[in-house]
């Protein structure tokens, strides 16, 4: 139920603002230093590699959001982000989620992307 929950917030605090940004064809990039997430999340190696398969998946669903015309865009990275979420949770123990939901935030945040609808 806390998972639900720390998701249900995750999303509402995720805001969708889509503010012009200069560099608009990566905002949604999620590229990211796999060895420091996994350094930072303390995962095990059998984690790591679980984590990391569904981060490319992840990667490559968000790229086909900043592809999409305006319309599309926002619903695509909003399901993009569920996908990752649902299949982290059973990867991730509560810590490492918590850990990885503020690491996403913040990303999303700096990137001027919001969820909120």
């Amino acid at each position: 139920m806390k998972k639900i929950v720390l998701t249900v917030v995750t999303l509402l605090s995720l805001s969708m603002t889509a503010t012009a940004t200069e560099n608009r064809s990566e905002y949604l990039a999620m590229d990211v230093n796999m060895n420091s997430l996994a350094r930072t999340l303390s995962l095990t190696v059998d984690q790591k590699r679980e984590v990391e398969d569904i981060h490319n998946n992840f990667c490559s669903e968000m790229r086909k959001a900043e592809v999409a015309d305006d319309a599309e865009r926002m619903t695509l990275a909003r399901e993009a982000l569920k996908k990752d979420i649902k299949k982290l949770s059973g990867v991730l123990d509560r810590d490492q989620m918590r850990m990885y939901l503020r690491l996403l935030n913040i990303t999303f945040v700096n990137r001027g992307v919001n969820f909120s609808e």
